[in-house]
């Protein structure tokens, strides 16, 4: 079998994952937080390209956002800030649900498209996305997003763990570290997915 028969449109879909303001512009608080956001237009564009060769083919495209209120955030995560001497409470908390910080950037979910709203990292912890791929009949993913190595990476394991057959398309994916990326995506290549890129997907959506 090849790529062509791996990610054909009748069994897969495309899973666009935390590109929002907040982790894509300087005005979003990863840029004002001064972290390097200079890889991550280059994702955005390849994440266009990928959902118009998606849609173009009939595959089902997917986002998957970040949406925080009070009542969600971790308990967990809060005191770890602590333990690492920062104090939660002293800054605005990412993609506040009906802020401007969880909006979408890039891609932009169509009406009739599905849209979930985790809490965690990974959609799969908190969202009924396994039903809904189920009731798509997919059972691989190409996953975009941000970032590599944290929602990106937990997603991608996560539908691993959950029986999908998992491509992560490595140009419509960033990091704001350069290492990071590259770890990201070796440890993936290594135990969870098969890596592509956005030129290969296209190349087979629109055969």
């Amino acid at each position: 079998m090849t790529l062509q028969d791996w990610i054909a449109p009748d069994r897969t879909a495309l899973l666009i994952v935390d590109m929002q303001v907040d982790f894509a512009l300087p005005e979003g608080l990863s840029g004002q937080w001064g972290l390097d956001l200079s890889t991550v237009p280059a994702a955005l564009a390849a994440a266009e390209r990928l959902a118009a060769s998606a849609r173009a083919a009939g595959v089902p495209v997917v986002f998957v956002g970040l949406f925080t209120t009070p009542e969600t955030d971790s308990d967990a995560w809060d005191e770890r800030m602590r333990r690492l001497g920062n104090d939660p409470e002293a800054g605005p908390a990412l993609c506040r649900a009906g802020a401007p910080g969880s909006d979408f950037v890039g891609p932009q979910p169509a009406p009739d498209e599905l849209v979930f709203r985790k809490t965690r990292y990974s959609p799969f912890w908190d969202t009924d996305i396994d039903k809904q791929l189920e009731v798509l009949d997919v059972d691989t993913l190409v996953i975009a997003g941000l970032t590599t190595e944290c929602c990106v990476a937990d997603t991608a394991k996560d539908a691993f763990n959950n029986d999908y057959h998992v491509f992560i398309a490595a140009d419509a994916c960033a990091a704001y570290e350069p290492d990071l990326h590259a770890g990201a995506l070796k440890m993936l290549a290594l135990n969870t997915a098969i890596l592509t890129d956005t030129a290969s997907v296209a190349a087979v959506w629109g055969a």
